[in-house]
């Protein structure tokens, strides 16, 4: 028997909100792990034929696999997410991540099999792409969709923390890792954060499971059940109808999809590789960029509640802008408080402030029978046009430029294309969610 009937509404609402939060958390763990392992270890470990500049930017690039499969997963969960229900499919991205994770942990290096080890490799990074493409999606509309009236953008931001949780841990896990198993690291000690996921996913799904339905959603159920032999799915509905707040969702990302692993992949490669300081320096800076952008976030995302999503993204991305050069003068020193502190200002101001408000924006931008299809095809289709290979891109640029000016122009051309995207959404942080739609959210943006 469920107890969310002996619950008060605000005891359903924080239950929900702790099971979508923690969920993505563990999620976001095993998505860095990875990351954080393809930075360190695994140009020498998968691809040691080549030279080690070449290595590395393949090591990389198996990164950006992962990216190629996150469509496909936004367009499965948001069907199954729209038609069957919010939990239902977290639950089931959930395993998906956690297998293809424990499963990289058991891999065979190129030493072991030859060229089946990348092969594998970029297989299981494919089974990870494909569970986050729906992971996000789910848990900010569970979160939004359950909030309280005017705190919808405080209660969307706190999945938004489980990218830089997940952040956090991960990279703690493999400095961690790294540092009992000293030498050893490189042979079997980086396996270690990826067998211990199992125990991450274990408490994880445990919680996910006493996720609760939103309101919303059971009403749209219900309605659906009476409609279905006139219901399109919810792809054709999306495509046919509401393709301006789509394009929207997907141009409103590049203020933080590709720059985010700018500052947290590539920078731990430049640091390593370029600059040739020691690799603790890159895991502190991210890790204190991380806890800090923890913090930031729920306040930003109790700000947008208070000025609006549009004025708290615009403001972000003006930040990003303004501080994308002295940043990475700050990392081009390679002292390490100048390191962390260039990384800090990034993930502390700039993206907690595009990145907080973005849950709520998204789900105000579609009614809900396409809200899960919408903002995760929205979500993830910026994650492959600019985010995947965004690290390997820069380590290549570098590379071919000698310095990062190139990567500084890619920071600030794309955060102004996603600032004059937002520009066309009108403000709708106190429409009801049932009230959502194309003709009632939208308007041309004003002089």
């Amino acid at each position: 028997m469920s107890t969310a009937k002996t619950m008060t509404p605000e005891q359903v609402r924080r239950r929900t909100l702790f099971s979508g939060t923690i969920g993505a958390i563990v999620e976001w763990y095993e998505y860095t792990v990875y990351a954080t392992a393809a930075a360190l270890v695994f140009g020498p470990l998968f691809f040691p034929a080549m030279d080690a500049s070449i290595s590395q930017i393949a090591a990389l690039a198996t990164f950006g696999v992962g990216f190629i499969a996150r469509p496909l997963g936004a367009f499965v969960a948001g069907h199954l997410g729209d038609r069957i229900g919010r939990k239902s499919t977290l639950i089931l991205t959930f395993a998906i991540m956690t297998a293809s994770t424990a499963m990289i942990g058991l891999l065979p290096t190129y030493q072991a099999v030859g060229v089946l080890a990348p092969i594998l490799l970029c297989v299981l990074r494919l089974a990870q792409g494909f569970a986050v493409g729906g992971e996000w999606g789910g848990a900010a509309i569970i979160a939004v969709e359950n909030a309280p009236k005017g705190k919808r953008g405080f209660y969307g931001s706190w999945p938004q923390i489980g990218v830089s949780c997940g952040l956090l841990l991960g990279t703690a896990a493999v400095a961690l890792a790294g540092a009992l198993t000293g030498d050893a690291f490189t042979t079997w000690g980086w396996r270690v954060p990826f067998l211990l996921s199992i125990v991450l996913a274990a408490v994880g799904l445990y919680i996910r499971l006493n996720a609760t339905e939103s309101p919303e959603f059971l009403a749209e159920k219900e309605k659906m059940a009476k409609e279905a032999q006139h219901r399109k799915a919810p792809i054709t509905e999306l495509l046919a109808h509401h393709r301006k707040p789509l394009l929207i969702a997907i141009f409103a990302r590049f203020a933080e999809a590709g720059n985010y692993y700018l500052f947290t992949v590539f920078v731990l490669s430049y640091v390593t590789t370029t600059l040739k300081v020691p690799q603790q320096y890159g895991l502190t800076a991210v890790m204190i960029g991380s806890a800090l952008n923890i913090i930031m976030i729920p306040v930003f995302g109790r700000l947008s509640d208070r000025i609006g999503r549009k004025r708290t993204f615009l403001l972000g991305g003006t930040a990003i802008m303004l501080t994308a050069w002295p940043i990475f003068a700050l990392i081009g020193t390679g002292q390490q408080l100048a390191i962390i502190l260039g990384v800090a200002l990034f993930l502390a101001l700039g993206h907690a402030l595009v990145y907080a408000p973005l849950p709520a924006l998204y789900c105000e931008l579609f009614p809900t029978a396409v809200r899960y299809s919408g903002i995760s095809i929205g979500y993830q289709m910026a994650s492959i046009l600019l985010a995947g290979f965004m690290p390997a891109l820069a380590g290549a640029l570098v590379l071919w430029s000698g310095g990062t000016w190139p990567v500084v122009l890619i920071i600030i051309a794309s955060t102004a294309i996603a600032m004059v995207s937002v520009s066309f959404a009108k403000e709708t942080k106190d429409v009801d969610l049932a009230n959502i739609g194309e003709t009632k959210t939208f308007t041309k943006a004003k002089a």
